[in-house]
């Protein structure tokens, strides 16, 4: 009931916010790369505009009108939530510099989420990064259908001459299309795409200089792109998704692509950090799906070097849960020489390794995230290449704090360091 009572000031609040100040609204949604995407366009924007986007994981009901308020979560403070209200009422009336630009990353959980956020959000530009063949967050949703009808909700809002920003490359995605009035722009690598990526090229020889290449195609012109801090294929659809929507705000090819130079994509997402014994860690905590499993490994088979892969539990997969995991298991036995599994449902992936032919002493299962880190510790040398991921709720920066060469930038380099983390 108390929660009800909070979703209803701050959602009154909200909408008298976005009824006085107008600005433009940018919806972020889909199952995996909505974070990424979002930080990808808010680097884009922000040279030109004055942009606001989510912090931290503000992107619920709560979180998405606490944007829009430019405030901070108010926790189990019955005085903060007050304080909270009487700063959102004051802001209606005046705010001295109030954003051109709101970047609204919303995510689902349950069926009606986004039809909530939609219901008081009207978006000018709704982007869909993708969906997958077993999305994140689904055990609330029966099929993965349902979850795209969901996540389509975003687009329903749009008036005609709003945009639709879609992946072409995701066929529930591409199908969105026609659940919207308003115009279509496409990315992808797809030649039919409006927007698409050509000639990708990875470098990952030389791990200190590791990035990414390739060209962006548009409407006949090519502008070549090279990235550092970004390595693998997935992750160029949130470049496109932000090059897509900065195209829309009337930028051209040479601003979007300076923007670019500038953006760092969020602690816990693919980063690689330097590891004890002259080893590389490729950092991916922040979060875990199917899909974007299948990509770090497919991206850390491409890399120098011996190969480790520690995966904690994929959370709220319903009874996509042993499916997805197995198929976890089954690439990491095609790329790894070590697997360390950690959590209860891990235990699937593990056991599909030994399945595939891993030997039993080169697959270990953990319950928890400290004690996979102290084995890791011995069983590293000198070169080796280790991927650690798995959901947040699995804590598996813990492992990357264990084995990073400079544990004192922890609180600089990994995802979920503040103090309330710290006490989970």
């Amino acid at each position: 009931m108390l929660k009800k009572i909070l979703c209803f000031i701050l959602k009154i609040l909200a909408q008298a916010i976005l009824w006085r100040y107008k600005p433009m609204i940018v919806g972020v949604t889909g199952s995996v790369g909505k974070t990424s995407t979002k930080e990808v366009i808010y680097a884009i924007l922000k040279d030109k505009y004055n942009v606001r986007r989510n912090i931290k994981n503000y992107n619920n009901e709560i979180g998405v009108p606490l944007t829009i308020l430019g405030q901070e979560t108010g926790g189990g403070s019955s005085w903060c939530w007050l304080r909270v209200f009487l700063v959102g009422l004051f802001e209606i009336f005046y705010t001295k510099d109030y954003p051109e630009v709101l970047v609204l990353e919303m995510g689902a959980d349950r069926l009606g989420d986004i039809s909530y956020l939609t219901s008081f959000v009207k978006c000018d530009v709704s982007v869909v990064t993708a969906i997958g063949e077993i999305p994140v967050h689904v055990e609330f949703f029966q099929t993965a259908d349902q979850v795209a009808r969901e996540k389509s909700n975003i687009l329903r809002c749009l008036e005609k001459d709003g945009w639709a920003v879609l992946n072409f490359d995701d066929g529930r995605v591409r199908g969105m299309a026609r659940r919207t009035q308003g115009k279509i722009f496409s990315y992808g690598f797809d030649e039919k795409a409006n927007l698409r990526a050509v000639n990708l090229e990875q470098h990952l020889d030389d791990l200190s200089d590791a990035g990414i290449s390739f060209k962006v195609d548009y409407q006949g012109s090519n502008v070549p792109l090279r990235l550092k801090n970004v390595y693998a294929k997935h992750q160029v659809y949130s470049i496109l998704a932000g090059m897509a929507v900065g195209l829309i705000f009337k930028m051209n090819l040479i601003e979007i692509t300076s923007g670019l130079k500038n953006c760092e994509l969020p602690a816990g997402r693919l980063r690689l950090i330097p590891g004890i014994k002259k080893s590389w860690i490729v950092d991916d905590t922040y979060n875990s799906s199917p899909s974007s499993t299948l990509g770090a490994l497919d991206l850390l088979a491409l890399m120098p070097g011996r190969k480790i892969a520690v995966i904690g539990d994929m959370l709220e997969l319903g009874s996509f849960t042993e499916e997805a995991h197995r198929r976890a298991g089954v690439r990491a036995a095609q790329v790894v020489e070590i697997v360390l599994a950690v959590g209860e449902r891990a235990i699937f992936l593990s056991d599909e390794a030994k399945k595939q032919g891993m030997s039993k002493e080169k697959v270990f299962h953990f319950a928890s995230a400290e004690e996979a880190g102290r084995l890791l510790r011995d069983l590293m040398e000198e070169g080796d290449v280790i991927l650690v991921k798995g959901s947040q709720g699995i804590r598996m920066e813990k492992v990357v704090k264990e084995i990073m060469a400079q544990p004192e930038k922890a609180a600089e380099l990994l995802v979920r360091q503040d103090k309330s983390w710290d006490k989970k």
